[in-house]
């Protein structure tokens, strides 16, 4: 592989500011991407923009506005787009608010798909779309059925997308980790009763890192053959 595969192109990476979406930002960087991250306004936001270096371009929106939407009707081309957004509140299924389930639903569906439709407009010629979905996308779970509707919704979305968009040469595949310490998941693994069920669940043993994450939306934005693919990043969690 190239040691700038990238090189030359565009990618637009939303929820970058920390955890996932920054190591994501980062590796496509290092790839040779000219990366647009785009987050709420905050001091991790203003570190990424030092660690991104001249060659990026930091957005300081909400994406599940429209405000996003103008700025990508305005680039002149983008050629990676990568849907990071998302928000978990778990609770019992009985005990689901109407407005968590909307607040659920449109971080995780709404504004994957609003960014998503004009971003492909801006693909001439051809590009890349990656959904970072969950292993919930594909299994249950007890106490988190708004995520994982809303995660399942999302593969769904990448493969009727990919099949659409083929004739674009616009591949689209989804990227599927299993838990991940970031800022968010923190407190729940440092219980050590959840943190041990994790483990247990997961075969190879212990939780994914940020970087197997980044990693693989680097495969997939290089591998020209493949499109309508979930890649789990699980640790053997599904073969279960």
């Amino acid at each position: 592989m190239q040691s700038k595969p990238l090189s030359g192109q565009t990618a637009l990476v939303t929820g970058a500011s920390r955890g996932i979406g920054r190591a994501i930002a980062l590796t496509l960087s290092d790839a040779g991407a000219r990366v647009i991250a785009c987050a709420r306004p905050s001091p991790e936001l203003n570190d990424l923009k030092l660690d991104l270096g001249e060659n990026a371009v930091i957005w300081e929106c909400d994406a599940t506005q429209d405000d996003i939407l103008e700025r990508i009707s305005k680039l002149d081309g983008l050629d990676v787009v990568v849907n990071n957004l998302g928000v978990n509140r778990p609770e019992p299924f009985q005990s689901v608010s109407d407005e968590n389930l909307d607040f659920v639903l449109d971080m995780n569906i709404r504004a994957t798909f609003r960014i998503s439709r004009e971003a492909v407009k801006k693909m001439n010629g051809g590009g890349c779309v990656v959904n970072i979905t969950s292993q919930m996308g594909h299994i249950g779970s007890p106490e988190r059925t708004v995520y994982c509707m809303t995660k399942h919704a999302i593969e769904g979305l990448t493969k009727a997308m990919a099949v659409e968009l083929a004739p674009q040469a616009i591949r689209v595949n989804s990227v599927a980790p299993t838990f991940v310490e970031t800022p968010l998941t923190k407190p729940m693994l440092d219980d050590p009763k959840f943190m041990g069920f994790v483990k247990e669940m997961i075969p190879l043993g212990k939780i994914a890192e940020t970087s197997d994450v980044a990693e693989a939306v680097l495969y997939l934005t290089t591998s020209k053959m493949v499109t309508g693919h979930s890649l789990l990043v699980d640790g053997g969690w599904t073969a279960r």
